[in-house]
């Protein structure tokens, strides 16, 4: 499993030229996006796509999004491209939004979890950027963890969780945004949000004017409409509990309970948290800001091996949204776990 790092700043050519001749021979690469690291394979590829799943233990109902260059690269993956597609791409590509579409054949099935529609995005980080202009070629990529795991936001994050299921890592440093991509889908309705994420509803309405209701989630082995859409998922392995500042007394005997039991707490904390919490980690007041460290935190807290995590509910507010989703997500009890 090699590690070779790069410089965002300056993507060495040589690096960039390995990892993607990997992925044109159907081998899987982990890069770093502007979200999250992803687990890519030439989307073109069903075989080398079935090997993502098969490396995460992901499910074949939860489809994946496809990462292109350009916005004619995206447009030559899918049948449709509304006006709403273009206002969106102009406004926020490349960046953190993803736009569900009816797909072409040439993508594999597998891909979209036997969906009519495809997932696209235009990514922002400079490494994944070269990367796909390299391989030229669109590049399958949910996040490069296990399927139970959260997702990884550095280069050892995606070692600890994959090892030699992966061709190649291409260290890029932490990433910057932290949490995984707004999803919309385009149709008739209107735009849909499926997943939010830093790009808030607000600034999607903003665009293109009143979102449509989003369509309920489907249960079971049902094909999920994007990625993200499990009832549980981007999951510590510590158990996570939220509570409102309203209720610190109640968390501190939380974290007294657990530690008399022998267990060992950790807390995500806006304000101090009176009580025997072992490793209080203190969080940005700002949403994009809370969103960049959470997943490194909790993945410090995890290797702590903290058995509870005690949460602060974030604020209100469409800021907050992709925050307030990913830990209300990773809360929630369930056999379901996962991310995208």
């Amino acid at each position: 499993m090699p590690i070779v790092s790069v410089d965002p700043g300056r993507p060495d050519p040589g690096a960039i030229a390995r990892a993607a001749e990997l992925l044109r021979q159907g081998e899987l690469v982990a890069f770093p996006t502007e979200t999250v690291y992803g687990l890519g394979a030439n989307a073109l590829d069903a075989a080398a796509v079935r090997r993502i799943f098969v490396a995460k233990g992901r499910p074949s109902y939860d489809p994946i999004i496809v990462h292109v260059r350009d916005v004619d690269a995206a447009r030559r993956l899918v049948r449709v491209w509304p006006d709403a597609a273009t206002q969106l791409a102009t406004a926020f590509w490349p960046g953190p939004l993803t736009l569900v579409l009816p797909k072409r054949p040439a993508v594999p099935d597998v891909v979209t979890a036997g969906l009519d529609t495809v997932a696209v995005r235009v990514p922002a980080h400079p490494i994944a950027r070269a990367l796909l202009e390299a391989a030229g070629l669109p590049v399958a990529a949910p996040s490069a963890n296990r399927f139970s795991e959260l997702s990884p936001t550095q280069a050892e994050h995606v070692a600890r969780s994959l090892g030699d299921r992966v061709s190649l890592i291409i260290d890029g440093g932490p990433t910057s945004v932290g949490i995984e991509s707004t999803v919309v889908r385009i149709d008739e309705a209107g735009v849909a949000l499926l997943r939010p994420g830093i790009i808030s509803s607000e600034q999607l309405a903003e665009v293109v004017g009143p979102l449509a209701a989003a369509p309920g989630a489907p249960s079971g082995t049902a094909a999920r409409r994007a990625p993200g859409m499990l009832e549980r998922h981007y999951a510590p392995r510590a158990t996570l509990e939220l509570f409102r500042r309203s209720e610190s007394a109640r968390a501190a005997a939380r974290a007294a309970e657990v530690g008399a039991a022998g267990g060992t707490v950790g807390a995500l904390l806006l304000q101090p948290l009176p009580g025997p919490v072992r490793h209080p980690i203190m969080m940005p007041d700002d949403a994009a800001a809370y969103a960049r460290d959470m997943y490194a935190a909790l993945h410090a807290l995890d290797e702590a091996g903290c058995s509870v995590v005690l949460a602060e509910r974030v604020p209100d507010g469409a800021a907050w949204e992709g925050v307030r989703d990913r830990l209300r997500r990773a809360s929630t009890r369930g056999s379901q776990a996962g991310s995208g």
